[in-house]
């Protein structure tokens, strides 16, 4: 191990050449961060869309997450969601490369991740957004007290890129941290998964991975968590989601290598598990991620927090820019299993090998809310710089309500509405927090998001 120092060393001043001028930088090439770009991009603006991997889709692809949550209201009688996310499926449907699950709350579409890639690097050079991959967002450039640039690097060196508006999409709100912007980590991090996929899982006919992991998982040191999971579209391909990193902030440099390793580490483990219990059985490790499953690390604080109340209970927003419907989903750090609760009152405890545990976290009603709104307001973050927006997970939202719209269904929709903003605020010269809301709905609304008063 190193030894710790507490030196330091200069690093002498240089010149950053600009290697572009645009009307919008967006930092971050999840779905939400090419999705920004995409909407920006087609009304007119000059993009630019800044991604340290090496392709798009982020959780959807680097992480192996290959399923989307339902565009209908927990009724499944209602459209809430549309946009670029029906778009996308619909051309996966194309491509034969995805498959639908009807009235379910744990996910509406399962689609394969390799084909996403692809997807969304034909829908960026559509749009003509200038892509920039294996580029490492380093430092904000302000000028008088307003972001100028983002300054890069990647194997051609260091660079700044200039922009008149700058979207936030990294996950880990990592522009707005190193603006100096307040940022804000849950009492609870919802923990980290490392997916992965394997062939043969057929062949394990019948056999309850869950109640095996909570039974005999001690014996190799997996914690107890939570284990799903489904085939790719067209293949024996199961995708599985079984490991649980717990007590990882992985926004922390050192915290994420070590969940990494912990992740891979849980995986081998689980199909020693596998070999172990069902000797019978033909399963083998396919592909690992290139990135860890990550929940939640930091959030912004922005002109409004959505809270768990809200989303319960339906809470109507007038600067409402995304539905949603997916449950509160809360995976646990202190035992395994995870807690459900719906809109209609209903609560679930789902513990692997053992039956749900099924109550309520109200009373019954005679009438329930379906859907959940995002405002605007908490993607605008509190502070001097009026031309930055956030989108993605780390909007401001407490544990309760993050638990419900951290899935990306929801989160597209942040990033859709923060490219229309940086679009308007661009036609209109009018800086983020004083764009009136009405606009940016109104747009989304023509470009196919679904808008509910």
């Amino acid at each position: 191990m190193p030894r710790k120092t507490n030196a330091v060393i200069h690093e002498p001043a240089r010149d950053v050449p600009v290697i572009g001028e645009y009307d919008v930088c967006v930092l971050g090439g999840s779905c939400t961060g090419v999705f920004a770009a995409v909407r920006a991009a087609r009304l007119g603006a000059r993009v630019v869309l800044v991604e340290k991997a090496g392709c798009f889709g982020g959780v959807a692809t680097l992480s192996l997450v290959n399923v989307w949550h339902s565009p209908l209201d927990e009724a499944f009688e209602r459209p809430i969601i549309g946009g670029l996310t029906l778009e996308v499926m619909q051309r996966l449907e194309r491509r034969a490369a995805v498959k639908h699950r009807e009235r379910s709350p744990h996910w509406a579409w399962a689609f394969n991740p390799a084909e996403m890639q692809i997807e969304l690097d034909e829908l960026v050079t559509e749009a003509g957004v200038e892509p920039m991959l294996h580029t490492s967002f380093v430092a904000p450039y302000v000028v008088d007290g307003r972001l100028d640039a983002a300054i890069v690097e990647n194997k051609s060196g260091r660079g700044a890129l200039r922009a008149r508006q700058f979207i936030d999409a990294t996950g880990d709100a990592d522009l707005c941290h190193r603006l100096g912007l307040e940022t804000y980590t849950a009492g609870h991090l919802q923990p980290a998964t490392t997916c992965a996929t394997l062939s043969g899982w057929s062949t394990l006919d019948g056999f309850d991975l869950g109640k095996t992991m909570l039974e005999h998982g001690a014996t190799l040191n997996l914690p107890q968590g939570f284990a799903w999971g489904t085939t790719i579209p067209g293949s024996d391909v199961y995708m599985l989601a079984g490991t649980r990193i717990y007590h990882t902030d992985c926004s922390d440099a050192a915290a994420l290598t070590r969940g990494e390793i912990e992740g891979r580490r849980q995986v081998r483990a689980i199909t020693d598990l596998i070999r172990q219990h069902a000797p019978q059985a033909k399963v083998t490790l396919q592909t690992l991620p290139a990135r860890i499953g990550i929940r939640e690390t930091r959030h912004v604080r922005c002109h409004h927090q959505l809270t768990g109340d809200e989303i319960l209970h339906g809470h109507r927003f007038d600067d409402a820019i995304a539905n949603g419907s997916y449950r509160v989903d809360i995976h646990h750090q202190d035992k395994p299993g995870i807690t459900l609760r719906y809109l209609d009152g209903r609560e679930e405890y789902c513990c692997p090998g053992q039956p749900n545990q099924v109550g309520r976290w109200r009373e019954e009603t005679s009438e329930n809310p379906t859907f959940y709104q995002i405002p605007y307001r908490s993607m605008l973050p509190r502070g001097p710089f009026d031309n930055v927006l956030v989108a993605g997970r780390m909007i401001d939202a407490d544990p309760l309500a993050h638990a419900a719209i951290r899935v990306m269904v929801n989160m597209n929709q942040t990033g859709e509405a923060a490219g229309v903003a940086a679009w308007q605020a661009l036609d209109s010269t009018t800086a983020f927090p004083a764009l009136p809301a009405a606009t940016i709905r109104k747009t989304l609304a023509a470009q196919g998001s679904v808008m509910i008063d």
